[in-house]
């Protein structure tokens, strides 16, 4: 008899396990995110440049820290798609040629970005890989302070196609959908920048962005 009922339990057992994994299927993640944005900036060319600036001249783009918002969809246990809204804003200075010239000012972006995520399961911390696509896209953008003297009027970063690759784990905090999650995602993008005087086209240079982006929060599944 002990036998038997051992043996219904442990049947039970493994019936229950899929049909609980199933569980998650069709659920919503929101994830509340501090984030630090860390972008190169660098010039990879120079195109158009009537103004003659320094042999030398590379500048890099300012990190930035802002708040993230991640909405996440399980297609299945173990596969999810992932979207995240924020906006983030960026100087770019020159440091070498011009060193310390502001070139753009408060320049605005929205990093319009999905990725395909697969999660491993790791008794309670849920580790997990992830690419996908981005499209940055600049809401504003001022020229820098010590563009204006020069006779710049407008400046302007085209909008962008880029590949993002994805890394972090999450952490569930009891059972009540609550959890801490970390992530870590490596974007590859570029833009063109242009400085105008006028309606001339002074300068156009190529920049590589490719920020590293960094976020910790907290996260919640229904």
């Amino acid at each position: 008899m002990k036998k038997l009922l051992a043996a219904a339990f442990a049947s039970a057992a493994m019936l229950a396990t899929p049909a609980q994994a199933q569980d998650d299927a069709g659920k919503v993640q929101v994830k509340l995110l501090g984030t630090y944005v860390a972008p190169d900036g660098k010039i990879t060319e120079k195109p158009t440049d009537i103004v003659g600036l320094p042999a030398d001249t590379q500048t890099e783009a300012n990190d930035n820290f802002v708040p993230t918002l991640a909405i996440e969809y399980f297609v299945s246990p173990e596969f999810s798609i992932e979207t995240i809204c924020c906006m983030t804003q960026h100087d770019v200075d020159a440091v070498s040629g011009l060193a310390g010239a502001e070139l753009v000012s408060d320049a605005k972006l929205i990093p319009a970005t999905f990725t395909a995520k697969y999660h491993f399961d790791l008794d309670g911390v849920k580790p997990y890989l992830g690419a996908g696509a981005t499209y940055f896209w600049w809401v504003d953008v001022e020229p820098g302070a010590d563009t204006i003297p020069l006779g710049v009027t407008r400046t302007t970063l085209s909008d962008e196609l880029g590949f993002v690759l994805q890394a972090g784990a999450d952490v569930a905090l009891g059972e009540s959908g609550l959890g801490f999650t970390v992530d870590a995602k490596r974007y590859f993008v570029d833009t063109t920048a242009r400085w105008y005087a006028g309606d001339t086209l002074a300068i156009e240079t190529e920049h590589k962005l490719d920020p590293w982006v960094l976020s910790a929060g907290m996260s919640y599944r229904f």
